[in-house]
């Protein structure tokens, strides 16, 4: 809300201008409220409208695909790219589904890696310290 002081044939108005709609706009004159039409051409507002057209999705897209390895290893991949901190598992280690495998630091947060199933660990790609990009293998459990 805006105030202003008008002097006309030498009265004082405090006047106070309040919210717009269009060309209409609500006034206070010394405390009395007023419902004003503006006259002229209105504002366009500078800022643009965002249009965006619908997404169409084709079946089966948008679905995240879990391979499996040819050798009988499932692959545990990187949600985020970011960099390993530490590794609490080494090759030959049994792990359950939902053990924390490593802390891997993506977007300043530290984020655990877990488990999504239970097994014996083939091979760790990855050491504390290495940068990641997302999906990139980290674990392979057998």
């Amino acid at each position: 809300m805006k105030k202003y002081k008008f002097k006309i044939n030498g009265q004082v108005y405090e006047v106070e201008v309040g919210e717009f709609e269009g060309n209409n706009a609500t006034v206070s004159v010394n405390g009395t409220p007023y419902q004003v039409e503006l006259q002229g051409e209105e504002k366009k507002a500078k800022t643009p409208v965002l249009a965006r057209k619908p997404v169409v999705n084709k079946p089966g897209e948008g679905q995240i695909k879990k391979s499996d390895n040819a050798g009988g290893a499932f692959k545990i991949n990187s949600p985020l790219p970011g960099t390993i901190k530490k590794v609490n598992v080494s090759v030959g280690d049994t792990v359950k589904e939902g053990d924390c495998l490593m802390v891997m630091e993506a977007m300043k947060m530290d984020n655990n890696v877990m488990a999504e199933k239970g097994g014996t660990v083939k091979a760790v790609k990855v050491k504390e310290g290495d940068a990641v990009l997302q999906g990139d293998t980290l674990v392979e459990i057998a």
